[in-house]
């Protein structure tokens, strides 16, 4: 998120990146004139005359931003080549393997449609670092921006058909089930019409719904979770399908759907993960602090260990190349598998399920054997200029979340989890949105929900105590 309120308020500490790139709504905190002046500091990080490659979602704003990002490119002597509205697996993809110095992605991801934003890759398809963002962030704000001959710009036409051919040499078609009915739901986002596509040319038999690129995403919500899957799940149930793969406004984030319903963020990221390092013979696995402990459970028996970093598709997939990980993932449904590269890629993770998946009912059947775990969340609304100083008073009170058990844990590498033996809790303050979320995970729904309660009314009354 572009802090815009916290350069208003005279801040210390000034940043345009958040979690997952920069990110506002646009005309309020992403003008087209801000977009090009970030464009003129992403391009004068880059070599002159290099070529960088840029693609949007859906979102009606996507035109717009693009031409400012496009404008600022330009200007310093960058070349670009437009890839058009593709899923930002595809692009990163895309990025390494025809060689651009950079891929800039038009997106806010699962952020309603008043949002736009700004996300970035390297030569490798990794996510820019915080050392890169940061070098961003003091040429823009020292407006030390190069100048030079005008790159040049250009359209290309074949993206999935590259994306495709990428896909097709990493998996075997005669080893999917083609009995199995699948559901694609791209949300009307930047999946639409591509990755249902790429499925039927994989041999499998699809019925896509919300196929249709709309940046108002009128089918559903950007965000796809249990409640904006309804109709999906109904419709699933209509054509007697098999399941559900459903993806967010961009396509870096993929949930899962079968008859019963939606299957679980941790579900899914669990199930996907054992199949991973059964593949692999990878004995780690890389996620955040957000994760929940089923996650554990699911590899313990497979000798694999699991390591909570920071939230964000871009600090698990640096965390999972310095681990030599089996993947990354993120409780959300990011799935970083190093076999596509070190990018979220959620079409991949897909087919990596659908290629090792003889009965979608085996997923359920599998989570029958572990202890039964409670996973719930909350998001209280909180200015971004307060998050600071309200995570600093909650570090303050940890004592006050647990005072009748035993601590095993207090981790405050990234908003603050108190673990105890039977149960979590974290308090974080969200990278892309205004809110602060209560998150907790324990072998009672009573304790979880005592535990939100306890988190939700402190983090408010801070809020409140701080306006």
């Amino acid at each position: 998120m572009f802090y815009l309120a916290q350069l208003k308020a005279g801040m210390k500490t000034r940043k345009l990146f958040g979690t997952s790139g920069i990110r506002g709504v646009v005309d309020k905190d992403l003008s087209p004139d801000f977009c090009r002046l970030v464009a003129l500091a992403i391009g004068t990080t880059l070599p002159p005359d290099s070529t960088a490659c840029i693609a949007t979602d859906t979102r009606i704003s996507r035109d717009v931003i693009k031409e400012a990002v496009n404008s600022g490119l330009l200007c310093c002597g960058i070349n670009v080549v437009d890839l058009g509205i593709l899923p930002t697996p595809a692009l990163a993809l895309l990025t390494r393997e025809s060689g651009f110095a950079a891929g800039i992605m038009v997106t806010a991801s699962h952020n309603p449609p008043e949002f736009n934003g700004i996300k970035l890759f390297t030569e490798n398809s990794l996510g820019y670092s915080q050392a890169q963002e940061a070098e961003i962030e003091k040429i823009f704000f020292g407006k030390q921006f190069r100048k030079g001959k005008r790159g040049t710009l250009e359209q290309a036409q074949d993206a999935k058909q590259r994306y495709l051919s990428f896909i097709k040499g990493k998996f075997s078609l005669p080893g999917f089930n083609h009995r199995l009915k699948i559901v694609v739901d791209p949300g009307n986002g930047a999946a639409s019409k591509f990755a249902s596509d790429i499925f039927v040319q994989m041999g499998l038999d699809v019925i896509p719904v919300n196929d249709e690129p709309d940046g108002l995403f009128p089918g559903r919500n950007a965000e796809p979770k249990e409640d904006t899957l309804q109709g999906t799940v109904d419709f699933l149930r209509q054509h007697n399908a098999d399941l559900a793969i459903c993806f967010d406004g961009d396509a870096d984030r993929v949930v899962f759907c079968d008859k019963e319903g939606f299957l679980g963020f941790n579900e899914s990221i669990a199930f996907i993960s054992r199949l991973v390092v059964k593949k692999t013979g990878r004995k780690k696995i890389a996620t955040t602090v957000e994760a929940g402990t089923l996650l554990d459970l699911a590899v313990k028996d497979l000798g694999a260990e699991v390591v909570r970093g920071r939230v964000g598709d871009v600090a698990v997939a640096y965390l999972a190349q310095e681990l030599g990980a089996a993947l990354g993932v993120e409780e959300v449904g990011v799935y970083i598998i190093p076999e596509a590269g070190y990018y979220p890629d959620s079409i991949f993770a897909s087919l990596t399920l659908l290629s090792q998946l003889t009965d979608p009912g085996e997923i359920r059947q599998f989570f029958q054997s572990i202890p039964r775990l409670y996973f719930e969340k909350a998001r209280i609304s909180c200015p971004n200029e307060l998050k600071e100083s309200v995570m600093a008073r909650i570090k303050e009170r940890a004592h006050l979340f647990t005072p009748d058990k035993i601590l095993t844990k207090i981790e405050s590498l990234d908003g603050l989890r108190l673990e105890s033996p039977d149960s979590w809790m974290l308090i974080r303050s969200s990278g892309t949105e205004a809110v602060i979320r209560v998150i907790s995970e324990s072998t009672s729904q009573t304790q979880t929900n005592e535990l939100i309660s306890k988190g939700k009314e402190l983090v408010q009354s801070l809020v409140e105590g701080n306006r």
